[in-house]
């Protein structure tokens, strides 16, 4: 994860001690599309463009996962970089605030059931395998119904852990947030990984533009305006064969 140029002959980045390659390492399990948090039972939206006809195509594929990622940063993207920096404090009242922010914007029973069950899976996890003493905090206000628990939020809480900078953890949730409709792209319609790759490889170019607009921006500036993508999410809730929890 490191941003150093300077590599010497043996590829090296002088710079880059073995804390901080271990520290890379986990990052980048926590950024794995297989993390067993529950996100293979997602799509976001996707099944009910497919069914609906406004995914048909890689084109069209590619436009839609464009459109969810660019949501996902003006919204859970904010969530997540004040979560980040409330983590580092151990501001629990603070984080309860992204928290809470997140959710009342979120609207549809289905993508908030998405951020609950995504973000107590992921505190759930963490402490399977690591001593992630906020996460324990954490789980315990989600499961005391003290707040939602929404998966941006928690996984901020899991990185600030790893010393992910505001950048990274950024990185890490969009690309989260491409994979999973991607994922779920090869098994609702007729496009095999090598496209899906493509198309991932394509919408990671837009990271930095979307980092740089919503870096500075306070709870209150989180909106998105994608009637589309509503429309579809509802629709799905009405519909009578789903693979896909949303």
């Amino acid at each position: 994860m490191t941003t150093s140029t300077n590599i010497d002959a043996a590829g090296v980045a002088p710079d880059v001690g073995l804390g901080d390659m271990v520290r890379a390492a986990r990052l980048m399990q926590f950024a794995d599309s297989t993390l067993p948090v529950g996100a293979f039972a997602f799509s976001n939206g996707l099944e009910s463009a497919i069914q609906t006809g406004v995914v048909s195509d890689r084109s069209s594929l590619r436009d839609y996962v464009e459109l969810v990622v660019r949501q996902a940063a003006r919204m859970d993207g904010i969530a997540l970089l004040h979560a980040l920096r409330a983590a580092r404090a151990q501001d629990i009242e603070a984080l309860k605030a992204a928290d809470q922010a997140l959710w009342s914007r979120r609207v549809g029973q289905e993508q908030q059931l998405m951020l609950a069950r995504m973000g107590k899976k992921l505190a759930e996890l963490s402490l399977k395998i690591g001593d992630f003493p906020l996460a324990q905090i954490w789980l315990t206000a989600i499961k005391a119904e003290q707040t939602p628990g929404c998966f941006p939020v928690t996984q901020a809480i899991v990185l600030a852990q790893l010393q992910a900078t505001d950048q990274e953890a950024f990185v890490l949730h969009q690309y989260g947030v491409a994979s999973m409709v991607l994922s779920a792209a090869v098994r609702l319609m007729r496009i095999d990984h090598f496209e899906t790759q493509s198309v991932l490889f394509e919408i990671q170019q837009r990271v930095g533009e979307d980092y740089a607009a919503v870096r500075d921006l306070e709870l209150d500036d989180m909106s998105v305006f994608a009637p589309v993508f509503d429309v579809l999410v509802a629709h799905h809730t009405k519909t009578h064969v789903r693979l896909f929890m949303n």
